[in-house]
């Protein structure tokens, strides 16, 4: 099964950018869709955007749309987020996450990594 380690978090000032970055491990990434979730304190873990195996389709949470580019490099295997004009509101752990498909719901996704902190500050 496939290993993800997420990288990339920090903290960083409203408006600011950061790229997230997803190294995998193990066999066959590129059968796999790929998804970015989040998760702040108190709250459940939430959809932040997804890509299909060949990159050819993605889609994004409705909180992220226009801010945040998912993609993927089947070459290095590897997949990124990349955020900018980012706000309070984004400060949560990013996870980022293999589902044998291109869906939003958590629940289709086999594989998980530990996640990386974004730090939002005003």
């Amino acid at each position: 099964q496939v290993q993800l380690q997420e990288s990339g978090g920090g903290l960083v000032q409203t408006g600011a950018s950061l790229t997230l970055s997803c190294a995998a491990s193990g066999p066959n990434f590129s059968s796999y869709g790929m998804g970015w979730f989040r998760q702040a304190p108190g709250k459940e873990r939430e959809f932040v955007a997804a890509i299909a195996w060949n990159g050819g389709s993605t889609r994004y949470a409705d909180s992220v749309r226009g801010r945040c580019t998912i993609s993927r490099d089947n070459t290095k295997n590897s997949a990124g987020l990349q955020m900018r004009s980012l706000k309070p509101e984004d400060t949560a752990v990013y996870y980022c996450a293999a589902s044998p498909g291109f869906d939003w719901h958590p629940k289709s996704y086999v594989s998980w990594g530990q996640g990386t902190q974004v730090t939002v500050s005003s």
